[in-house]
């Protein structure tokens, strides 16, 4: 009856994958054919657990190469870490266990600390050099003389599946984080055209929608495959920047389309040529079959658009058409195809980089990244308090198997601790290991012990890790595939000779759903997270970020502040995204900000334009002051301060005054301002956390 539920989840769940892809196919095979070497030299070289050479190469398997080369990087580096940390521990500390079990918990809980504070995958990095001192000190309890062995003998058994992975990944059919970067950022491309034309005719609101959150996780995803091409091929290095750039100006261009679909243009002689032009171009661009193949015509056409719509009408069409209207909304279109044009061409940067002497360094005010250490705080002291407690129950009880569940409880509280829903990442790790016990219980205990050797080894467990290596390409299952490859792999441990001993498997395998149970226990009740506690802060240095656009003496390049904001956005996207109406306002107000900023920037170079008299400077000035007061010091709820109101009361004056040029530009500048700053009027509010 257990063995049918359990065969019915496994096909259940095989059943909702998507058809696999060639790429898919690649992906599993070679992962499966990488362990069986990795396993294979291990036996070899007689290494006391072969068992983690194999591991190892799915924990670091990946779709793309340069992001097998990273993961098996940082690991490497966390493992040596983790060892030297291990050694120094059990040397001082071995000979009282509480005060040992205690270090463990402490060197714990400061790698987790650290961990909350980077992003992968420095972070896995930092993590694992946690737990690895706990997998390492742990099983040379009361026998210190023995730990180095311990470390030496795990970081063998590692290395040889680092490398095994990171060659086959490398060496055959590989996927590269280069190419993924072009292809992903080309659909990113066609998808933002698809949102513009939507946009530009009154689209869908919920099909928008939908395409704006589409666009703004590809963002994140581009940015971490530019860290994976950086690690994979030197030569991707100069062309990391303008990666990082690229997506600022795909914000730029996402936020400028929102806006002109949020405040739909006036019927106007002026404005309506542009819109149209505009719409034909990215109505085009989406449907034209290998548009982008060659960039050139429409890098043209953008370009004659956008002068077009930065020459300002000479007057109304009509006495009642709103002139500054028109001008702001026809700035807001030159903004998206300028912002087009750039993403183009960072396209035709990355398929055909360019080397550029550096020009010279200048000096540019701080523009902060954001650490979130309360939050890495809370993680840090969660990690430790749980491992401690286990520990001290380890200890007290005298329980053997207890040893594999503060192991487990260690690893788990700090590889998740800094997911926006530890909870359930956790419960699906659950899952897999669950689901991993029958088939390591079949193999390991039956089969293997009657029917010994390498080739049927090959012939029982390749049936078992293929559909899972499957299952780890798909991004909906990754997750409880990837536990349930490591944890079968834990479960089964591999050795040339197969025995039946089916008490200790057992014991062996109590102690590791325990332990994850235990965890995830921990996350529940022990300074349980909060994500919109998270997000919170992250919304209050993007509101920083604007103030310190308002009033630091040195104003920065645009390529530098969307870079920032690109920043912030793909920190908060994972705390916001499954929130519903809720998310989607804290991200859309996240987007927008990045129009806020660029106007704010626009305004300060126009201020320190020397045709610009004295007096509109100082206005300008005590306009940015106020504008920092608001967006430093008013809480959600509050009424807006006189700051938006003299906004949009200054930029009609100037309108009044039948000025041009520099000036209408001045008043178009506070009007997207103004606008922004009502559609979004809690995003630029400081929250009362």
């Amino acid at each position: 009856m257990i063995w049918a539920r359990l065969k019915g989840y496994f096909d259940t769940n095989l059943a909702g994958l998507t058809q696999p892809t060639r790429s898919d196919w690649i992906f599993a095979l070679r992962t499966v054919s990488a362990g069986l070497i990795a396993l294979l030299v291990a036996y070899a070289l007689k290494l006391d657990h072969p068992q983690w050479a194999m591991m190892t190469v799915f924990i670091v398997a990946q779709p793309v190469a340069g992001m097998v080369l990273a993961k098996g990087f940082y690991r490497l580096l966390g493992t040596l870490v983790g060892g030297v940390a291990a050694i120094c521990i059990t040397t001082a500390f071995g000979s009282g266990p509480w005060v040992l079990v205690t270090a463990l918990a402490v060197w714990i809980g400061i790698c987790t600390f650290v961990s909350s504070l980077l992003r992968n995958p420095e972070a896995y990095g930092a993590a694992l050099a946690g737990y690895t001192a706990m997998i390492i000190g742990l099983p040379a309890f009361g026998q210190p003389h023995l730990v180095v062995d311990l470390a030496v003998a795990r970081c063998a058994e590692i290395v040889l599946g680092i490398v095994c992975a990171g060659l086959t990944s490398r060496l055959i059919l590989p996927k590269l984080a280069s190419d993924a970067i072009i292809s992903r950022l080309k659909r990113c491309i066609i998808d933002l055209a698809t949102y513009a034309g939507g946009a530009f005719s009154g689209g869908d609101p919920a099909t928008l929608s939908g395409l704006h959150r589409k666009l703004v996780a590809d963002t994140q995803t581009l940015g971490e495959m530019r860290a994976y091409a950086r690690l994979e091929a030197p030569s991707f290095a100069p062309r990391a920047h303008p990666v990082r750039r690229t997506i600022g100006q795909l914000l730029s261009a996402l936020s400028a389309a929102r806006a002109l679909h949020s405040h739909a243009a006036p019927k106007n002689a002026a404005l309506i040529p542009v819109r149209s032009e505009l719409h034909l171009l990215v109505g085009e661009l989406a449907t034209k079959p290998g548009a982008l193949d060659d960039t050139a015509p429409w890098v043209a056409r953008l370009d004659a658009i956008s002068a077009r719509a930065r020459r300002m009408p000479d007057a109304p069409a009509d006495q009642q058409d709103d002139k500054l209207g028109t001008i702001t909304r026809l700035t807001i279109a030159a903004d998206f195809a300028e912002a087009l044009k750039q993403v183009l061409r960072g396209l035709d940067a990355l398929r055909a980089p360019v080397t550029r002497r550096p020009g010279p360094a200048s000096q540019q005010p701080a523009l902060v990244v954001h650490r979130d250490y309360p939050g890495a705080a809370r993680n840090a002291v969660r990690a430790a308090l749980a491992t401690l407690l286990v520990a001290a129950f380890w200890l007290t009880t005298k329980w053997s198997e207890a040893a594999g569940t503060v192991i487990l409880v260690a690893v788990v509280s700090s590889l998740f601790a800094a997911r926006p829903d530890p909870v359930q990442v956790s419960w699906g790790f659950f899952k897999g290991t669950l689901l991993a016990l029958p088939f390591a219980f079949l193999v390991g205990q039956i089969a293997l012990p009657a029917l010994p050797g390498f080739g049927w080894f090959v012939l029982f467990v390749v049936p078992i890790l293929v559909p899972t290596a499957l299952g780890m390409a798909n991004p909906r299952y990754v997750g409880v595939a990837t536990a349930f490859a490591i944890n079968f792999l834990a479960f089964l441990s591999p050795h040339q000779a197969m025995t039946y001993d089916p008490g200790p498997f057992f014991a062996g395998s109590a102690s590791v759903l325990v332990g994850i149970l235990l965890a995830i226990g921990v996350f529940l009740v022990v300074l349980p997270a909060d994500p919109w506690l998270a997000a919170n802060r992250i919304v209050r240095a993007m509101r920083e970020d604007l103030a310190r656009l308002c009033l630091h003496e040195r104003v920065p390049r645009r390529s530098a502040f969307e870079s920032l904001a690109y920043d912030r956005i793909n920190q908060l996207m994972p705390l916001v995204q499954n929130s519903g109406r809720k998310g989607e306002a804290v991200l859309g107000g996240g987007v927008v900000a990045v129009t806020v900023g660029l106007e704010i920037l626009r305004l300060r170079a126009t201020s320190q334009n020397h045709a610009i008299a004295p007096e509109t400077a100082l206005s300008i000035a005590n306009f940015l002051r106020g504008l920092a007061r608001e967006l430093l010091f008013r809480a959600p709820g509050d009424p807006q301060t006189a700051t938006i109101a003299v906004a949009r009361h200054y930029a009609a004056a100037i309108a009044q005054k039948n000025a041009t040029g520099d000036m209408l530009q001045i008043a178009a500048s506070l009007r997207i301002i103004a606008a922004a700053m009502e559609d979004f009027p809690d995003f630029f509010a400081r929250d009362r956390s």
